[in-house]
């Protein structure tokens, strides 16, 4: 299907648009004006001149122009009034069907912002101007820039958000004027028709600056024409949602009473007692909450004070109960700080005795180098350096090598996983294997020739003549039918016999190979946490039993003189009591889990 043609005006003038200077712009942009009234509203022909006027981006340029000072360009503050109109009948109805985004999310709020700041120099000019006519004129371009505003969001819903979060029209809304002031509140009445839950969704901050200007308007001046705007307003407000209802009562408490005392018999009672009657009824609904709420306070101060009363009857048996308590945690802090003086005491004198034994040494080192004849003392000096510099050498060998084992802990754990991956890989391919050739499909013999056939034939009439075949009783066929058959369960009995040990076997060399890598993996006592030893903690308890009295032995030994260390007293640990035994209780066992 051929597109339809565009419009020669509408070519001719973005052509001279592109070509005029920036003061020519506006005047020009007025021709819109008659292209757009040569369509009746909301046909198709309207609808293909709006796109044709954005695709040639003159919607843009009218949205521009509204920034520009015309106070010096020709038509005036007029000119921009009628472009703020023609931009709005340009917007409203116009549908975008290449890049949406830019027109809805990018155009629109610009020319919203653009025709609320075009609303603030009218607004800001009609202020200043001293004439009527003036006066007149510019209070005109101000309403027509209004109804431009309001046809715009009236067309885009999704605007009215927009309007509510400009700064502009708080700007505009804050004013003392009363022909300015009643239209911006003839405004916000629009949005309030359009959209009704617009002030739930704007920032709170916002909607609490409105509402406080309005309420302001009505206790600030006593003109019927404000206060009859301002109500209608509040009005619209509170009829849009409950929870703004209950903002205005909880928010000016005194409103329900400026209305009635300063406003009743001004002319506009009805939607004054329309409004009343809402504020009123919220109030209502707040008393009953609060009446509620003190019956509830009351109620649970009765239950409070018959707890208390009930607990002062108990009071003595508690009063005991805590000095028992407190005596006792006294006692247990008394032991404490005992122990600790003890604990320090023993310090000072294990201090005091290795001074001593130092000083000892020192001396007996002294009288040897006495003893020592002059000319040895050189070579008894050296023989001492050299084994302090043996003692620095092994354990500093020592500690080398025991952090370049713990470097390489890491990759020796990583070898031997890749170590059992591969068996385990290995194991299952080859048993896959087996069972490939186990299932392999039957092939067929080739066919003999009749040389071949005539051989076998005869090989075999030659075997049954050297070996004749013996005549057999049935009940010795039978007997031996069934000794097979016995041979034959036995068999598949010990196999299975079999599978099942090869299956522990299989069990018990993964459970050692577990218990290897815990032990590989398992950190330095300095590093272990509760949660390591959880690991390995046995539920066998003559294991635990034997795991604890082994590692008593140890540490009984390793606080025995090196004197008594000569002899195999400290071997003798096989003997385990048998209350022992009888006791449950969690010890470090290796391959092992935590007790239940």
């Amino acid at each position: 299907m051929k597109p339809a043609a565009v419009d020669s005006r509408i070519l001719a003038l973005a052509a001279q648009v592109t070509e005029s200077s920036d003061r020519d712009v506006p005047v020009l942009l007025l021709k819109l004006k008659e292209i757009l009234n040569s369509t009746s509203l909301g046909s198709k022909e309207s609808q293909k001149v709006k796109q044709d006027l954005y695709y040639y981006n003159l919607v843009q340029y009218c949205m521009l122009v509204l920034k520009q000072d015309y106070s010096r360009l020709p038509g005036g503050w007029a000119t921009a009034a009628q472009l703020s109109e023609i931009l709005s009948q340009c917007c409203v109805g116009l549908e975008v069907k290449e890049d949406p985004e830019e027109f809805y999310n990018k155009l629109l709020p610009s020319a919203v912002d653009n025709l609320l700041f075009l609303g603030r120099r009218l607004q800001a000019r009609f202020i200043r101007a001293i004439k009527d006519e003036e006066k007149s004129e510019f209070l005109r371009c101000f309403r027509t820039v209004t109804d431009a505003i309001c046809w715009l969001f009236g067309g885009h819903i999704q605007l009215t958000e927009c309007v509510l979060q400009s700064n502009h029209f708080l700007q505009l809304l804050i004013t003392d004027d009363v022909e300015t002031a009643t239209a911006m509140m003839s405004m916000l009445q629009n949005i309030l028709r359009a959209n009704s839950s617009v002030l739930l969704h704007v920032d709170e901050k916002i909607l609490h600056s409105v509402l406080d200007e309005l309420v302001y308007k009505l206790s600030s001046t006593t003109n019927p024409v404000t206060g009859n705007a301002a109500t209608k307003v509040l009005l619209s407000v509170a009829e849009s949602h409950p929870q703004l209802v209950e903002l205005l009562s909880t928010r000016y408490k005194g409103l329900r009473t400026l209305l009635s005392k300063q406003w009743a018999g001004k002319g506009f009672d009805r939607n004054l007692n329309q409004l009343s009657d809402l504020l009123y009824s919220e109030s209502c609904r707040k008393g009953e909450m609060q009446r509620l709420h003190q019956a509830a306070c009351l109620i649970q101060a009765v239950w409070r004070g018959f707890l208390t009363r009930k607990r002062l009857k108990t009071l003595p048996i508690a009063v005991t109960a805590l000095q028992r308590s407190f005596r006792a945690k006294r006692k247990q802090e008394l032991q404490h700080l005992k122990r600790l003086k003890e604990d320090e005491t023993l310090r000072q004198q294990l201090q005091l005795q290795r001074q001593r034994a130092m000083r000892l040494f020192h001396e007996r080192q002294l009288t040897l180098l006495e003893i020592v004849h002059a000319g040895q003392v050189d070579r008894y000096i050296q023989e001492t350096e050299g084994k302090a510099a043996l003692t620095i050498q092994r354990h500093w060998r020592g500690y080398r090598t025991r952090r370049k084992v713990h470097q390489q802990r890491q990759s020796l754990k990583q070898h031997k996983a890749a170590v059992t991956i591969q068996r385990a890989a290995l194991k299952f391919l080859g048993k896959c294997q087996r069972k490939r050739k186990a299932l392999s499909p039957w092939k067929e013999p080739q066919e003999l020739t009749s040389a071949q056939k005539l051989a076998l034939q005869q090989k075999l009439e030659d075997y049954i003549r050297l070996h004749p075949a013996s005549q057999m009783a049935e009940e010795m066929s039978k007997e031996l039918h069934r000794q097979a058959q016995e041979k034959l369960a036995q068999y598949l009995l010990r196999s299975s016999l079999d599978r099942r040990a090869e299956q522990r076997r299989e069990a018990l060399l993964a459970q050692v190979n577990t218990d290897m890598e815990l032990l590989m993996s398992a950190p330095s006592l300095m590093e272990a946490t509760e949660k390591d030893l959880d690991v390995f903690m046995s539920r066998s308890v003559p294991v635990a039993c034997k795991a604890r009295q082994s590692h008593n032995t140890m540490l009984k030994y390793t606080r025995w003189p090196w004197w008594k260390k000569l002899g195999d007293e400290f071997m003798d640990d096989d003997m385990i009591p048998d209350d022992v035994l009888n006791t449950e209780f969690g010890t470090l066992f290796i391959g092992g889990s935590k007790s239940s």
